[in-house]
């Protein structure tokens, strides 16, 4: 029976065909529906239309980058020092006591703290970009979709998760080789480590090198999250045609 209804409809559709102006109406789209064909689905789009190994590249290239460029900015001479928007102050505690520790001729030796901070930063930096790449190479493709369509730092998230416990490891020792060489140091890990048995201190400040350790991840993590930021706001400067076609999707530009 059904047959025989579809070769009737298409019969009457082929004779409405004739006597109405082409424009009229989609005979084709009606006859699929009659017939059981489903009508034509709309392309996809945005993020919908990039395959799992273009959101797995893009955002593999993006992190790379980030990093990359967050490690050479921050690993070297001056790169917290000379810059004051990064660079590491005193602990907070020292802070406090700064004022006074410069009335009594101690200014000279919070200077060589402060620089010896940094510097120590600076040395440990380095050390990052291998377990930053390592932590891009095992992210999934699940991560990857997650990563691409979660918030304008979500990639750095991801990368803060993955290696800040690792990060600490290699960088206390280093800062500590650095930090150790001054007086003032030694002094503050003395008095801060016996004020943190008593809550008195932060556990991160405990002592200089566990203090600037963080400090410098905090530091590395921001700009990795600000060149991330960049390239999700304007995917079209992104200098790769790959990072315009994944993030542009998401962006819609």
């Amino acid at each position: 029976m059904a047959p025989l209804i579809a070769k009737r409809w298409t019969i009457l559709a082929a004779g409405l065909t004739l006597a109405l102006p082409a424009h009229a109406f989609d005979w084709n789209e009606m006859l699929r529906g009659v017939l059981g064909t489903p009508a034509t689905q709309p392309a996809a789009s945005g993020v919908d239309a990039l395959s799992n190994a273009d959101i797995n590249a893009g955002l593999k290239e993006a992190l790379t980058r980030g990093a990359d460029a967050a490690v050479a900015q921050l690993g070297r001479k001056d790169g917290f020092f000379g810059n004051a928007q990064l660079k590491i102050p005193l602990p907070p505690s020292l802070q406090k006591a700064e004022q006074a520790m410069r009335m009594i001729g101690m200014g000279k030796q919070a200077d060589e703290l402060v620089l010896s901070m940094n510097r120590a930063a600076e040395a440990a930096v380095p050390e990052a970009r291998t377990l930053l790449v390592d932590a891009v190479k095992e992210m999934t493709l699940e991560d990857a979709r997650g990563i691409l369509t979660g918030g304008k730092t979500s990639a750095t998230d991801f990368f803060r998760k993955k290696t800040e416990t690792r990060l600490t490891e290699r960088f206390q020792p280093i800062v500590k080789t650095t930090t150790d060489k001054v007086g003032l140091a030694q002094q503050y890990n003395r008095y801060a480590g016996m004020a943190a048995q008593f809550d008195l201190v932060d556990k991160n400040q405990a002592s200089v090198e566990q203090y600037v350790t963080q400090q410098a991840l905090d530091r590395l993590y921001l700009l990795i999250g600000e060149k991330e930021a960049a390239i999700r706001a304007n995917p079209l400067q992104a200098g790769s045609d790959l990072l315009k076609k994944v993030f542009g999707a998401v962006s819609g530009k």
